[in-house]
């Protein structure tokens, strides 16, 4: 069971949808589903959360299960599923990335939205690379996104200085309550570490009713295209492809979003 220091929790996890807005233009939903139709049979979606495309997938007659460690996530999900008329029975498991271990085996697992990157170190990933080579059928795809940077190249931040705090997302819930997210991060560039703080707030008539901060930190781990490809190659994956953004043309060394893909053989 995953331990219970996890961060997908209380208004953090009962905003997530509502601060996202409206998520079905995000391009890696073509992207991922693209490589699941090409592969047949299941699919894993990993760190799955309230369903954003697991249940889209579903919909569209998929074969996809799902993992968190948000147990407060994966209820939402089911609840979204439901009011969809969607079945998720056996499908979503609370779970982490580097103590997988599920009775399944899938042709496709796929890692979005920068989830491998909430593994703090090379251990942890290492040994969250093994347990998806182990959930994969010979022929198998693990597809994962990987940033390198979370600043621009412009404005390089200070080493280990919090940033002010600012306004990241701001919506209303529809019972006459709005939600606004705060955030404030520094940068441990040694390690690789992103620390980020966010504040929560829900707000009646111009006044704030309640609050909550989450000081998850550090919260990310980059990694560079090299590091990324290290981790496939080590746990034993071949045909290693690296594309950029959430398409399939190759990624130049100067991008810091991209995809990489892998066999297992």
């Amino acid at each position: 069971m995953p331990d219970q220091d996890y961060e997908y929790r209380g208004l953090m996890a009962e905003a997530w949808d509502l601060l996202r807005g409206d998520t079905s233009v995000w391009t890696d939903r073509l992207f991922y589903r693209a490589i699941i139709e090409r592969q047949g049979g299941a699919a894993l979606d990993i760190g799955c959360g309230t369903g954003r495309l697991l249940l889209d997938y579903l919909a569209a007659g998929i074969d996809v299960d799902g993992i968190d460690v948000s147990p407060e996530m994966l209820a939402l999900c089911r609840s979204k599923a439901a009011e969809l008329g969607l079945d998720v029975e056996g499908r979503l498991h609370l779970q982490t990335m580097e103590t997988l271990a599920l009775a399944r085996r899938y042709r496709t697992i796929f890692v979005p939205s920068l989830s491998f990157q909430l593994l703090m170190d090379d251990a942890k990933a290492d040994a969250a690379m093994r347990r998806f080579y182990e959930h994969l059928v010979p022929g198998g795809i693990l597809a994962l996104s990987l940033r390198s940077r979370f600043w621009s190249r412009r404005n390089v931040p200070q080493p280990m200085q919090w940033s002010d705090w600012a306004v990241q997302a701001e919506a209303e819930r529809g019972d006459g309550v709005t939600i606004r997210r705060w955030s404030r991060e520094r940068y441990d560039f040694d390690r690789r570490l992103l620390y980020e703080d966010n504040r929560y707030e829900a707000i009646r008539d111009g006044a704030i009713v309640a609050t909550e901060f989450h000081g998850y930190s550090p919260a990310v781990c980059w990694y560079s295209q090299e590091e990324g490809l290290g981790f496939f190659e080590r746990a034993g994956f071949t045909d290693l492809r690296i594309t950029a953004e959430d398409g399939f043309e190759p990624a130049t060394p100067d991008d810091s979003r991209f995809k990489i893909t892998g066999v297992r053989p």
